[in-house]
């Protein structure tokens, strides 16, 4: 079993800028495709960004020029960095890992584990 663990969140004034983090468990990290989703109160959860095993990123178009997902394989870490953030961004937001590399996967039906979300609110 593969264990995540956000942290990061927090409060942050329209406009502004904030960072989370996501810290994963297993020798294998290296090889799953990392993404984080959000959920808003009321709201399903949905895709925000995706990096493969091999480096390779992909955004919803709701973040796409805003957003940044990086990863350290060295280190078990995956990273968003949130930039010009929106009340719209005010939602949960999860770290997940999917085991096979070879998919763009946006869905949450296609991934494995899950951490317990980090609460991120954007004032106006």
């Amino acid at each position: 079993q593969v264990q995540l663990v956000e942290s990061g969140g927090g409060l942050v004034q329209a406009g502004g800028s904030l960072s989370v983090s996501c810290a994963a468990s297993g020798r294998t990290f290296r090889t799953y495709t990392m993404g984080w989703f959000r959920q808003a109160p009321g709201k399903e959860r949905e895709f925000v960004a995706g990096i493969k095993s091999g480096g390779n990123i992909y955004y919803a178009d709701s973040v796409k020029g805003r957003f940044t997902i990086s990863r350290d394989n060295a280190k078990n870490m995956v990273y968003l960095q949130m930039n010009s953030l929106k009340p719209e961004d005010t939602a949960v937001y999860y770290c997940a890992a999917r085991e096979s590399p070879f998919i763009e996967a946006t869905r949450v039906s296609q991934y494995h584990y899950w951490g317990q979300g980090t609460q991120v609110t954007v004032s106006s």
